[in-house]
């Protein structure tokens, strides 16, 4: 069957940050824009994200008179990132993201508000920032969207009821049995569901808000974009990419890029066979959060295209746990909140459980051995954690599906040693795990993992616990475990690009009308993650760039 043929200036694969960010600028610079996605739904990763955008030295930290500079956002990336990175690609992100933010905010719909008091992930160390540098969209009403609303992918969690509350505010509701603001942001945020449903508003938040919002400004710039269209292969001539081809709805077509191709269709996270050639073993599909669609297939043709690879061993780790027959939920805040710890398989602690995410799974994976399994760890909890705080989608207080004791995705125990033996654990190495552990919640200072010593461990954590806001001795049956697995939000590695978003080969000479953005891309951040939304915010601003570049060209 011959492929049908389609021309345009700048092809973006794939519809999350990236793409939809890439192709707004394009379009904005007089191209001739196209969106193709894999799957049938829009959004990728971004839309099932809590929609984070981390990025030094913007506009809003100014007016709220937060001081930041781009001599200390590079001191930070230092001192985390390092030089696992090139310094020009680093040097691209802190110069530019500002100005995405900005002209996303003067030229779309696209707009952002502060998350206060979300603290860089390090802000101890050189440039750090206990105050934050992450945005996250304001809400979006999805019925803007008209039918389009019917095909943004799902968040890859839901509040019961159909309710929506921002990242700003799920930290506070998580406080909403112990403090005054968690109380509040409550009641808020029912009221305005209450209200929505009045009026017929369908208040999107988070990842669905941003994802939402940029699928909106390319309907009002006239952008198409296609679902049910996949890269099959990328086209070359001379040594340039001047198109790919594709399959929509199972026919062949050919769509050629006058000005560029960029590669935006996420990472590997559901391919096992790469998983398991590039990741750390154990591994699984089955532990990511990631979009489904997210299966290499844009590395796998940049790289039978010439072009290399890096940071293909990384990814952006969380601790999961995997009910049975349901997707996977990322743990986040109920690592930081009082009353629970982590524990390997030999029933002992080994990291401070309110580290970000990432650092979990990096121990997780450092210190896994047939002789100390790390995987899976299991997140111990008592009844007064369960009284007061979130754990997943289950508010205190609300009785935890019954199904969820059944099928062995949570234990439940009258005493700790019992809880060891259910979990195949040794009874009194358990015992005297969390009676140290106790010690140390009453004493308000945890001597092994420093537990509740940083600005960003304290912001998951109670303020009303004294004398630590993140640590509550495990005192009250029953006793709760879940498994946790080493989940992730996307994989890391991908394309090596240049500072404009322009793919090299592994003689570092560039690929012509080839880019790469998002988690298609070797990510800028190397083995860190410095911030909330340190995925996005990258994955946008290296679209845009990519864009611009395209434009120029």
């Amino acid at each position: 069957m011959n492929a049908q043929e389609w021309v345009v200036d700048l092809l973006a694969v794939g519809s999350g940050g990236a793409g939809m960010t890439a192709a707004l600028v394009g379009k904005s610079l007089g191209l001739e824009a196209l969106v193709i996605e894999k799957t049938a739904f829009f959004g990728g990763s971004t839309a099932r994200s809590g929609g984070g955008v981390w990025v030094p030295n913007h506009y809003l930290l100014a007016q709220d008179g937060v001081v930041d500079s781009l001599e200390n956002a590079r001191l930070y990336l230092r001192h985390t990132v390092g030089e696992r990175t090139p310094a020009k690609l680093q040097e691209a992100y802190l110069a530019h993201a500002p100005r995405m933010i900005e002209w996303l905010r003067d030229h779309t719909c696209v707009q952002f508000q502060r998350m206060p008091g979300y603290s860089d992930y390090y802000p101890e160390r050189p440039g750090g920032l206990a105050a934050g540098r992450s945005l996250e969209p304001v809400p979006f009403n999805g019925r803007e969207l008209g039918a389009e609303l019917a095909y943004l992918r799902k968040p890859m969690a839901e509040a019961p009821g159909g309710l929506a509350f921002t990242a700003s505010e799920y930290q506070k509701i998580g406080m909403v049995m112990t403090t005054g603001a968690g109380k509040q942001t409550a009641l808020r945020a029912g009221l305005r569901f209450a209200r929505h449903l009045l009026t017929g508003v369908r208040c999107l938040t988070m990842g669905q808000a941003l994802a939402g919002r940029l699928r909106r400004a390319m309907q009002l710039a006239g952008i198409p974009l296609w679902r049910n269209t996949a890269l099959q292969e990328l086209l070359l001539e001379g040594g340039r990419v001047v198109g790919v081809l594709a399959q929509r709805d199972g026919q062949p077509l050919r769509i050629l890029a006058r000005k560029g191709v960029i590669l935006a269709a996420g990472g590997f996270s559901h391919n096992l066979a790469l998983r398991q050639q590039y990741l750390p073993q154990p591994t699984s599909i089955e532990w990511s959060v990631a979009c489904p669609g997210n299966t290499g297939d844009a590395i796998q043709a940049g790289l039978r295209g010439g072009a290399a690879v890096d940071l293909m061993e990384d990814a952006w780790w969380g601790p999961s746990s995997c009910p049975p027959n349901e997707p996977p939920f990322f743990h986040v805040g109920e690592r930081g909140y009082p009353g629970g710890i982590i524990v390997n398989g030999l029933g002992q602690r080994f990291v401070n459980e309110s580290a970000p995410y990432i650092d979990v799974v990096h121990a997780m994976y450092r210190r896994h051995s047939p002789d100390t399994p790390h995987i899976p760890v299991y997140f111990i909890f008592d009844q007064h954690y369960r009284a007061h705080y979130l754990f997943g989608m289950s508010f205190p207080l609300a009785p935890i599906p019954s199904r969820y004791f059944k099928n062995g995705y949570i234990h439940r125990a009258a005493s700790i040693p019992e809880l060891a033996r259910q979990l195949g654990l040794d009874e009194a190495r358990l015992a005297e795990t969390v009676a140290r552990f106790n010690s140390f919640a009453h004493a308000g200072k945890d001597l092994d993992y420093a537990r509740g010593d940083s600005a960003y461990d304290n912001y998951y954590g109670d303020p009303s616990q004294r004398p630590n806001p993140n640590l509550g001795a495990l005192e009250q049956p029953p006793f709760y475990a879940v498994a946790f697995w080493p989940g992730d939000l996307g994989t890391k590695g991908g394309l090596v690009t240049d500072e404009w978003g322009r793919v090299l080969r592994t003689d570092g000479s560039v690929i012509q009308g080839l880019f790469a953005a998002g988690n298609s891309m070797a990510s800028v951040m190397g083995s860190s993650y410095p911030g909330a939304g340190a995925t996005i915010g990258p994955a946008m601003t290296f679209g845009f760039l990519a864009a611009e570049c395209a434009a120029r060209e």
